[in-house]
């Protein structure tokens, strides 16, 4: 149990990072005691923590994810029925990391492969909602409870909202062209070890070169959330007590464009100001599972009806797990 409380403050809430920072900025007088000193202090230990774990975890499942090209992917989820096949495409879901946007595509080629569209939203849903970069972020920010569970009403979202699209016969709700689109026909590629490594290290210079932004914006919102903002003006708005805060937090994520590293700083300033943690990822699930580009992408491919019954059960859902996380989630702390 020592060692992996050791490998845990050493890799993942990096400690001597945070002390270092401390150090450094102890040179020019900034301390914890001032304000400006307590921002700094979070943004870059965040800011940096984030990118050094970004880096470590985009480039480890971005190699798993060179096992699984797209084709691999059809035939593993062309095996499975029912609410089997949501649960594997699901589980798919969290081992192939594509962002909402780039999930789309794959969309399109699930459906023209013939399978279930129930089973291409259990994946679509998991995709970007879930991943190994979410379980360790949230273990580095909050603890193995949190991001364990975190993972589980996850992939249950994914399955359920898979399960209800398949049972409700929505076919006709997807537009013809993604239908007749040709599968994917293409041999897999048999990658040497380099051209693995070499896909990874592009993975890595690609994702960071479209988060870094978004990352030191939403280090910098958690920053001053943190250590500004009055901690009533947090708990009077968005309290575990109040029962609106989880919906709010849901309704004010799902139109934002961002991802799990630039949103959880903020749900970390959130909960330590009193926030719910359930309201906290219910705000980070709204973000990452509809963000508004990639239901822009969505809707060119599927009716109205299909879209609002998509983004209607999964908001429900993403509200539903905030208030069992708020109800329960204070033993997982």
């Amino acid at each position: 149990m020592n060692l992996f409380v050791w490998i845990n403050d050493v890799f993942l809430k990096m400690t001597w990072l945070y002390d270092s920072v401390g150090t450094v900025l102890g040179w020019f007088g900034l301390t914890h005691d001032s304000v400006l000193g307590a921002v700094l202090h979070f943004f870059l230990y965040d800011t940096i923590k984030i990118f050094i774990l970004l880096s470590v975890l985009i480039f480890t499942v971005s190699t798993i994810q060179s096992y699984f090209p797209p084709e691999r992917s059809r035939r593993i989820l062309g095996r499975f029925k029912g609410i089997w096949g949501n649960l594997i495409g699901a589980l798919l879901g969290t081992i192939t990391p594509f962002c909402s946007c780039s999930s789309i595509p794959l969309f399109i080629g699930f459906t023209s492969a013939g399978l279930p569209i129930g089973v291409t939203f259990s994946f679509l849903i998991s995709s970007p909602l879930v991943d190994l970069a979410s379980i360790l972020l949230l273990a580095s920010v909050f603890n193995w409870k949190i991001a364990l569970a975190y993972v589980v009403v996850g992939v249950l979202l994914a399955v359920f909202s898979g399960t209800i699209i398949s049972k409700l016969h929505l076919e006709d709700q997807v537009a013809s062209f993604a239908f007749n689109k040709p599968a994917f026909e293409l041999d897999e590629e048999t990658l040497t070890r380099k051209q693995r490594v070499s896909f990874a290290v592009d993975a890595v210079k690609d994702i960071v070169r479209k988060v870094w932004l978004y990352v030191l914006i939403g280090v910098g919102l958690g920053a001053l959330i943190h250590n500004v903002v009055p901690e009533p003006l947090i708990t009077g708005l968005l309290g575990q007590d109040k029962w609106y805060s989880v919906p709010l937090a849901t309704l004010v994520g799902v139109p934002l464009y961002a991802d799990i590293f630039g949103t959880l700083p903020i749900a970390e300033a959130l909960v330590a100001k009193g926030a719910g943690i359930g309201t906290a990822l219910s705000f980070l699930m709204g973000v990452t599972a509809l963000s508004l580009p990639s239901m822009v992408l969505l809707s060119k491919v599927v009716k109205p009806k299909l879209l609002t019954i998509f983004a209607v059960i999964v908001t429900i859902g993403i509200m539903v797990i905030g208030f069992l996380f708020n109800a329960f989630g204070l033993g997982l702390l």
